[in-house]
């Protein structure tokens, strides 16, 4: 028993330093890596019930408070985060949260495991074919009034149900708006920040009085998968933040765009056995 349990927290421990890199590296949050994983430790300890999926995305997005603001504070030595629109964003981002929270609340397991599925495998588009949206700017702007609000709070609320940062509709928005690359991801990583904060309390009042959860449970949050993912994405997230300044962003999107792929089948599979 002892064995398994030093084997799952360095499980966890290696989905939070590859969530971290990608935190740093995507501006995304790592809860597209975080999510798949927790869901998987969970089922080898013998967890079964459908609450599952609401642990792994709420204990996600805890998660994303901590990789997020260290990959902030990354960026921020090369003055790359865009404050302005974190600032403009930020109401419209926790009013999206706040839907999105109602929508988990009224939304049964399996619904759940098909909304991350089909969530996955359109955000694997943009890292499958990157130069499709590169391609497509022209001469647009940053959204503004009622396409800012609407852009703003639907990134907030899909966000909150997939358990992720939202940082690829942000990087895609602001590419698509003549930012430069790393702007963007610099900027993705605090609007990650921004959306994860109230998910996550908002993903701990949810689980209250929930008996059927993992073992160090408050709400839907699960305290030691949290700190074994937050020790390693602490120290990975400048690393991604390093390399997202450095290396071919093009071959390392479709990577990642591969992965998510594989995460959307996962998904789906597990949806069918809820």
């Amino acid at each position: 028993m002892e064995t398994q349990l030093i084997m799952l927290i360095g499980l966890l421990a290696l989905a939070g330093a590859f969530a971290g890199v990608t935190a740093g590296l995507f501006g995304n949050g790592g809860g597209f890596v975080v999510v798949p994983s927790l869901i998987a430790v969970f089922s080898i300890l013998g967890e079964t019930t459908s609450d599952l999926i609401y642990v792994a995305i709420g204990t996600s997005l805890a998660s994303i408070v901590v990789s997020s603001a260290r990959s902030v504070q990354a960026h921020h030595k090369h003055k790359a985060v865009d404050y302005q629109t974190l600032k403009s964003w930020a109401p419209w981002l926790v009013m999206g949260v706040a839907i999105g929270l109602y929508i988990a609340s009224i939304t049964d397991g399996e619904s759940l495991f098909l909304v991350f599925a089909v969530g996955v495998l359109l955000y694997s588009i943009y890292f499958l074919f990157p130069d499709m949206f590169v391609n497509s700017t022209r001469s647009l702007s940053m959204p503004r009034g009622a396409g800012k609000a609407g852009l703003a709070t639907f990134l907030g609320g899909f966000s909150a149900l997939l358990g992720i940062g939202g940082g690829t509709i942000t990087v895609m928005t602001m590419v698509m708006c003549n930012r430069s690359v790393h702007q963007a991801v610099a900027t993705a990583a605090g609007v990650g920040f921004i959306i994860a904060l109230p998910g996550t309390m908002g993903f701990a009042l949810l689980g209250m009085g929930h008996t059927s959860l993992p073992t160090g449970s408050i709400g839907f949050i699960n305290i030691p998968a949290l700190l074994a993912i937050c020790s390693a994405s602490v120290l990975t997230a400048p690393i991604g933040a390093r390399w997202a300044h450095s290396l071919d962003e093009q071959h390392l999107k479709r990577l990642f765009g591969v992965y998510l792929v594989m995460v959307s089948a996962s998904m789906f599979y597990k949806s069918m056995q809820v």
